[in-house]
């Protein structure tokens, strides 16, 4: 029984209508199966790029943090656990892959189109970065 087997979603959340219509199909898996959505954030860091550091991460991660505080409270009036991570990095696919593996996570639930500013034909690059090197399942949002 697939019941059983999933106890930890992922969800990548950037904000995006796709991210968040991931997350509420997060929610209805996560009613399902009684597991725990674990929302993650990679906030996207150049190297080199070093102007005023400081004052733009912290106004980033706030945003960040109310967005996924947001989530959190969704998910709670569903009666599912959320708990959330941010992350900095430089490839957020490679991130989500990488978080995924390391946390031991049973299923993805991404957004088909996220924030970024390429666009490709059907499937937006980190999805699908995401879809191709992930070991686990990965349920693509429209």
């Amino acid at each position: 029984m697939i019941k059983n087997k999933i106890k930890r979603i992922l969800v990548p959340i950037d904000g995006s209508k796709n991210s968040l219509r991931g997350l509420d199909e997060a929610i209805y898996f996560a009613r399902q199966c009684q597991a725990t959505i674990i929302g993650l954030h990679v906030v996207k860091v150049s190297p080199g790029i070093v102007l005023n550091k400081k004052k733009i991460e912290s106004g980033s991660i706030k945003s960040v943090e109310m967005l996924m505080e947001a989530a959190k409270t969704k998910a709670g009036r569903h009666g599912v656990q959320l708990n959330y991570k941010i992350i900095k990095g430089a490839d957020p696919g490679y991130d989500i892959v990488q978080y995924s593996k390391k946390h031991r996570n049973d299923l993805i639930v991404i957004g088909a189109r996220g924030l970024g500013a390429l666009k490709e034909a059907f499937l937006g690059s980190v999805s699908n970065y995401v879809l191709h090197k992930s070991k686990i399942p990965v349920l693509i949002v429209k």
